[in-house]
């Protein structure tokens, strides 16, 4: 707790609560005849960004597993949410590919966050 003008407030109160943005993931969404989303980014940088596009990527797939612990895998298994992840260096630049799919539950929690 910090006192801000002579009042008590507690740290979470004063934060902005709005979710960092994606810089270097930008995502093409498709479904499939059962709701069921696929989501695809790539982001192709030179090394010194490398670090920036994995920390995003670490960001998607923490929010991933804090909102459906556990329920990461194949769909066609019972799995929630599945997850692909590539990374290929090339003439100096490294291509991320990321790909996420999702039941329509994922999906939803998908769009409040990030979209």
């Amino acid at each position: 707790i910090k006192s801000i003008s002579g009042r008590k407030r507690s740290t979470i109160a004063a934060m902005t609560l709005a979710a960092p943005s994606l810089q270097y993931l930008d995502f093409d969404y498709s479904e499939d005849d059962a709701g069921c989303g696929t989501w695809d980014a790539m982001a192709s940088v030179r090394p010194a960004q490398l670090a920036a596009v994995q920390a995003e990527v670490a960001l998607v797939l923490d929010w991933a597993q804090g909102q459906f612990p556990e329920r990461q895998g194949a769909l066609d298994d019972g799995g929630e949410w599945d997850y692909d992840l590539l990374t290929i260096e090339e003439d100096g630049r490294r291509t991320v590919t990321l790909t996420l799919s999702g039941t329509p539950a994922f999906g939803a929690a998908w769009q409040a966050r990030f979209d």
